[in-house]
């Protein structure tokens, strides 16, 4: 018995033996499990050169929603009240029954706060305001509908921040200066400005927004008049060389394409607002925009070309009356610049819907059905096919085609 036993012992060994050195190699055939002996004694390295002229595709951020980029967005502004309040049904409402498929949604606003609560012990937890309870569960009700979610992050413009700490902003006399709206802005030269903005659009990110559209990504607008009036940092381009305007730009530029690089990890697409008149000028003196380089930088290009806040741009004595021509104008314009770069970024300008009774002494001119068409009419009879609709109490007018020249 003992000697049976060291028999199989020894079998048992002699297979394990071979098994190490001859691997069995499993091959399916006909649907039939066939295994084959590779005798090999020596491991080998495949070495295959990789093609560097290829992007290699990168780990990104699952924020576990699914959206799909549409044929070409038409969005309109969502402040977080209506985000969170009872308009939000009326307006994806109005989403989901047109042609309309987009929403641009404040995360951070105005003033300088979130539009929900962060996390408990969150660095942002007390500029948090809870007009949006539940983003996630906000970002879930668009996925169902359809609706593609563009988180709107407002950067230089912050009272909050700049109140907070005005060591980051524009101080005079001791006190953080304000322009004639009562309006406080934070430094674009100081890099930890860049940063905490950049904190937030990735918790946007996070939360499922497809997409985040800086807005105010400038110096005050006159900064040109009355920066030598100012106190403020330079940060680390107090040695640059060049004078205050392209020190101003290069500052702006320089956040853009940062910003662009911090988000390549969440799988964002990037957008920045512009004011229209930067693409008819080679760049904007005081408040640092450069049409063509923040455009080389970004995704989405998202110039603000409504009619009633030009001056007598383009031959139009006044262009609010005259939406069509003014938006045609501006996309000649604006189609010249962009067809110059290599990748032009896309098109996407934000358009009128609201009226302007600051420009008139009489009655004013109304906006309605055929306003909002024409200058979507314009846009696409330049090949822009996208666009984005502004009114800031959110009240949009029925019955609109959007498509107008399907």
């Amino acid at each position: 018995m003992e000697k049976k036993n060291i028999m199989i012992i020894a079998t048992i060994s002699v297979i394990l033996l071979l098994g190490i050195a001859v691997p069995m190699t499993l091959h399916t055939s006909s649907g039939e499990e066939v295994y084959k002996a590779s005798p090999h004694l020596e491991r080998q390295t495949n070495i295959t050169l990789i093609d560097t002229s290829k992007k290699l595709q990168r780990f990104t951020y699952d924020a576990g929603v699914d959206f799909e980029y549409p044929d070409a967005v038409r969005g309109i502004y969502v402040t977080g009240p209506s985000a969170g309040g009872s308009r939000f049904e009326k307006l994806t409402s109005l989403v989901e029954n047109s042609d309309l498929n987009a929403m641009v949604i404040d995360v951070k606003e105005d003033h300088g706060n979130l539009t929900f609560k962060p996390k408990e012990g969150s660095p942002y937890e007390d500029i948090g305001i809870n007009y949006i309870n539940e983003p996630r569960k906000l970002l879930k009700v668009l996925e169902d509908k359809g609706i593609y979610p563009i988180a709107r992050v407002v950067v230089f413009k912050d009272s909050v921040l700049a109140n907070k700490r005005p060591d980051l902003s524009f101080t005079k006399n001791g006190k953080v200066w304000t322009n004639n709206k009562g309006e406080a802005f934070v430094n674009p030269f100081e890099k930890e400005v860049w940063e905490y903005n950049l904190e937030i659009a990735k918790k946007a990110a996070e939360l499922g927004f497809q997409e985040i559209q800086f807005d105010y990504v400038r110096f005050p607008e006159g900064f040109e008049n009355y920066d030598s009036e100012l106190s403020y940092s330079q940060g680390d381009y107090k040695d640059d060389k060049t004078n205050n305007i392209k020190r101003r730009v290069k500052a702006v530029t320089d956040f853009v394409s940062y910003a662009k690089e911090e988000l390549e990890y969440y799988d964002v697409d990037v957008a920045v607002d512009i004011f229209g008149y930067a693409a008819t000028i080679q760049e904007a003196p005081g408040i640092g925009q450069n049409f063509t380089k923040i455009s080389k930088n970004v995704d989405i290009i998202s110039s603000m070309i409504y009619p009633s806040h030009w001056t007598s741009y383009f031959d139009i004595p006044v262009p609010d009356k005259e939406p069509y021509k003014l938006v045609t104008e501006y996309a000649k314009v604006e189609n010249k610049v962009l067809g110059k770069l290599e990748e032009p970024p896309t098109s996407r300008p934000w358009i009128q819907d609201f009226e302007a009774p600051w420009l008139y002494s009489g009655a004013t001119k109304q906006y309605g059905k055929a306003e909002v068409e024409t200058q979507i009419t314009a846009l696409k009879e330049n090949g822009i096919n996208e666009f984005l609709i502004w009114n800031a109490g959110n009240t949009y007018t029925e019955n609109v085609d959007y498509t107008p020249l399907n």
